[in-house]
């Protein structure tokens, strides 16, 4: 929406658009009609939650400015009457200083009116208008965990868990919303039975048992002195007075963020604010979390936002461009092409483009498809293509989207290796006689987009290296294989990078482990030797991977979230329905009757990437590049634990702790011995509060402190059956505090768990702990404060 003002017409209703190229969000150049084209696309799902309730507007007219310099916002409930057009439903509501006529968000037209009037923000209560004006009674409860200095997002989602399980015990679907701000809104339907009044009392009650259950975390009081690295829980947004900002509603701050509703497994501790374009792309590929708090005959046709071409049609208009622009939704085939093409647009680069379910999904490359398995190029996912854009070649108008030239630099089948949509991309191109690729060639996309942004991805070629052939001395079967010890990295940061050349790759968040593989039969083991093969059986699809081959792999297993990251707290509740075990496979120490370990890294990474080993469950991670500033950026805006750096020309160094391989973090962690728990009260009363712990100095051990926060009922569970075994009546240690030791219940220092923190204090105390999990593959002999 590029022009400064337009005419539309929505359902028969006519309005005009104005200052279209205003910038409204100056941080990322979001104009109004960027906001204007946001809620016209996202009214679909936005008006089913926000229909027939009074809607507050929170107008910024000159934009939300910049950090030096806010715009000013106006909360606007009163209509002017004579501005407001005639088919806009409104309604009538009596305060203490007068009636204010309120509209309400019934229909795509009335959405865009106001986002015409700049309301960036629509709020609204949780109550709905009858049909003759009358005020009905709630349908839903919303709690907002605001978190308090010193307490973020990853401590709102433990809240929104542990309000979760208050809220199943009352048979009450919930679903979670990230307000777009600072932390989380949570919404439970309900049958629209009761007052105001009473549904404020409920979610007082469920705020004062959260916070008599999890005092550390969970705050009621708006005194901000009280709220300093805490959760605030504000329940007061349920009085029929308040409102609440509508899901799916923009944001005024300094990014175009959004109150997202989201599926409960996506709270996690990596979660984030997410901007408009990502919304929509959510949903137009999955759909709407909050819909199931809607009347079944009040929810959005299953087709809203499924037109995998209606963006593509959008962006185009087919009197003025020679691309094909068809009418129909495209059906759903199995086709295998690919075309690359080159566009000489406003800047040249390259498309790249797969045949997926029907439509040519699509990347856009800025410096072209690599050509060095060494350098991993941008690439920038734009909107799904129509398969008649595979032959395309021509001039794209000036004005039109694309301007330009456009030519077909190779084109041909591909083979799919791997395909996780919105995560990892790997096929084999296999070109034309004469074409750019030169023959055939395997590429790896990755996504690594975050803050919203779900069109940042990286391309890497992967070596053309042919696969070994087993030799006849192979060995007959993995038990014969040698015993290799994992080596080890050493704790760093970007300042030891200094004076030699590194390649950096993922530090994935799980067990380490060394699988021994021949003749289609593997064996996985553990740094201290324990044997992981049944615990994770359906690793053993690395023997199916790998054929007649015999190998000893290096890699983790891990779990893995919906974003495709590693997730320990995951890998903890293996065995569930959602937490199955992936190995990330980083080296190969041996292959057919042939030691690799004092061959250098590059060549054993192309030794590794001939074997192809890319399967539901076992993977060959791309490296993040060579560039350590970019790869340590990749790696925080992903939200990972941080990155390996590997010396080039490194050999592998069994059972040694090397400074060939450096760990850089992202994040701290303490690996823990737990010599103790409390009881927990309220909602834990009878099981344990909070796991108090230890590490290893040189004189023994030394309290630490004490965890409450991070478990759920599965994990409680755990620990307390893994405890009660381990009682005995002295503390392991001599220097726990006197209250925290009144009603300690001791246990024998040998398990081990580890968690985040966010400092050591002066009394050398865990600042802020949170439990990840337990660390079967160490012992306590391996716990020392990581001061690193």
């Amino acid at each position: 929406m590029a022009k400064t003002s337009s005419r539309v017409t929505i359902d028969g209703r006519e309005i005009t658009l104005t200052n279209l190229a205003k910038v409204m969000y100056p941080e990322t150049g979001t104009t109004k009609g960027d906001v204007v084209d946001y809620y016209r696309r996202v009214a679909a799902w936005f008006v089913g939650h926000a229909a027939r309730r009074p809607a507050t507007r929170k107008r910024w007219v000159d934009g939300v400015g910049t950090a030096d310099a806010p715009g000013d916002a106006f909360f606007h409930k009163n209509l002017d009457a004579t501005a407001t057009p005639s088919w806009v439903h409104t309604v009538v509501l009596r305060h203490r200083d007068g009636e204010s006529r309120y509209p309400m968000i019934d229909d795509e037209a009335t959405l865009v009116w106001l986002a015409q009037l700049a309301s960036l923000e629509l709020h609204v209560p949780q109550w709905r208008v009858g049909p003759r004006g009358a005020h009905r009674k709630p349908d839903r409860l919303v709690l907002d965990l605001d978190p308090g200095e010193g307490a973020g997002l990853p401590e709102c989602v433990a809240v929104a868990r542990w309000c979760k399980e208050l809220l199943d015990g009352m048979d009450l679907t919930s679903v979670p919303v990230t307000s777009g701000s600072k932390g989380i809104h949570l919404y439970a339907g309900l049958d629209g039975r009761h007052t105001t009044a009473q549904v404020t009392a409920m979610a007082k009650a469920l705020a004062a048992e959260l916070q008599a259950a999890h005092p550390d975390v969970v705050v009621t009081s708006m005194r901000r002195a009280l709220r300093r690295g805490r959760v605030f829980i504000d329940f007061s947004q349920n009085d029929g007075h308040k409102t609440t900002v509508a899901p799916y509603s923009l944001r005024g701050r300094l990014r175009p963020y959004v109150a997202l509703p989201r599926r409960w497994e996506e709270l996690t501790d990596d979660l984030t604010q997410l901007e408009y374009p990502a919304v929509l792309d959510r949903l137009a590929r999955d759909g709407d979390p909050m819909d199931v708090l809607l009347p079944r005959e009040q929810r959005p046709p299953a087709s809203a936002g499924g037109d995998r071409l209606s963006r593509y049609r959008s962006m185009r208009d087919a009197s003025k461009t020679p691309e094909p622009v068809p009418s129909a939704q495209p059906a759903a085939a199995t086709g295998s092409s690919f075309v690359i093409q080159e566009h000489h647009a406003r800047r040249l680069h390259h498309d790249f483009r797969l045949e997926h379910e029907g439509v040519l999904v699509s990347w856009a490359l800025p410096k072209g498809p690599p050509t060095d398995p060494r350098r991993n190029h941008l690439a920038v996912m734009t909107e799904d293509h129509p398969l008649e854009y595979g032959a395309f070649e021509g001039t794209i108008p000036p004005g039109q989207y694309g301007a330009g030239r456009v030519s077909i630099w190779d084109a041909g089948t591909y083979e799919c290796e791997k395909w996780v949509d919105g995560k990892e991309v790997i096929a084999t191109l296999h070109g034309r006689d004469g074409g750019g690729l030169g023959g055939t060639a395997t590429f790896a996309l990755i996504h690594t987009g975050t803050d919203g942004d779900e069109k940042q991805w990286l391309i890497h070629r992967m070596d053309a290296v042919k696969r070994v052939t087993s030799p006849p001395s192979a060995p007959a079967a993995a038990a014969e294989l040698p015993r290799i010890e994992p080596m080890l990295a050493t704790l760093a940061s970007v300042d030891d990078l200094a004076g030699r050349e590194w390649v950096f790759e993922t530090k994935w968040d799980g067990y380490r482990a060394v699988a021994y593989v021949c003749r289609g039969r593997a064996s996985l083991r553990s740094r201290n030797g324990r044997d992981l093969t049944e615990t994770y059986p359906e690793l053993a699809e690395v023997g199916e991977l790998l054929g007649d081959h015999c190998a000893v792999l290096d890699g983790e297993i891990v779990a893995l979230d919906s974003a495709g990251r590693s997730r320990f707290e995951a890998l903890q509740q293996h065995g569930a329905r959602r937490a199955r075990a992936h190995l990330m496979v980083f080296d190969v120490l041996y292959l057919d009757g042939r030691s690799l370990v004092r061959e250098p890294y590059e060549s054993r990474r192309a030794t590794l990437e001939s074997l192809r080993l890319s399967g539901g469950f076992v993977h060959v991670p791309v490296v993040l590049g060579s560039d350590p500033d970019a790869a340590v950026r990749v790696s925080k805006e992903l939200q990972l634990e941080g990155v390996i750096a590997k010396t080039r020309d490194g050999v592998y160094q069994p059972g040694v702790r090397a400074r060939t391989w450096l760990k850089i973090k992202n994040q701290r962690m303490q690996e823990v011995i737990v010599v103790g728990w409390r009881p927990g009260a309220g909602s834990r009363a009878g099981t344990i509060g909070s796991l108090l712990l230890a590490v290893g100095t040189d004189t023994g051990l030394t309290y630490v402190g004490r965890v409450g926060t991070g478990f759920n009922q599965r994990s409680l569970a755990d620990a307390q059956a893994r405890l009660s075994r381990l009682e005995r009546r002295m503390p392991a240690v001599r220097d726990v505090p006197a209250p925290e030791a009144r009603d300690a219940v001791w246990v024998r220092p040998s398990e081990v768990g580890e968690v985040t923190f966010a400092e050591w204090t002066s009394t050398g105390r865990l600042r802020h702990p949170v439990w990840r999990g337990w660390r079967p593959d160490k012992s306590p002999d391996d716990v020392m404060r990581a001061d690193g």
